[in-house]
């Protein structure tokens, strides 16, 4: 399985798209200030926003690309409002 992970900053006051088979982990290296140019340490600590579960990386990165192309916060807001929309992702990008 692989994920779509949303995660959010309170102190950037933005949202981080990311996609891997372990989500989790991920986090974990986001929160890490292993990568200090990263733009992802400028915004610590992140939290998880949203998952989408995927059947395969190639799903997984298509839904993620599809997200940051619509370079909308509301978009985003809206998979906790409307989680059907990931559902309706999922089915496009089989």
């Amino acid at each position: 399985m692989f994920f779509v992970y949303i995660l959010f900053s309170k102190k950037l006051n933005r949202f981080y798209v990311g996609s891997s088979d372990n989500y989790l982990k991920r986090i974990e290296e986001h929160n890490d200030i292993k990568y200090e140019d990263a733009f992802t340490a400028r915004g610590i600590p992140w939290e998880l926003f949203f998952v989408i579960t995927c059947d395969a990386s190639a799903q997984a990165y298509q839904i993620e690309k599809h997200i940051k192309n619509m370079k909308s916060a509301n978009y985003i807001r809206n998979f906790l409002k409307y989680p059907e929309i990931a559902d309706k992702l999922l089915e496009k990008y089989k």
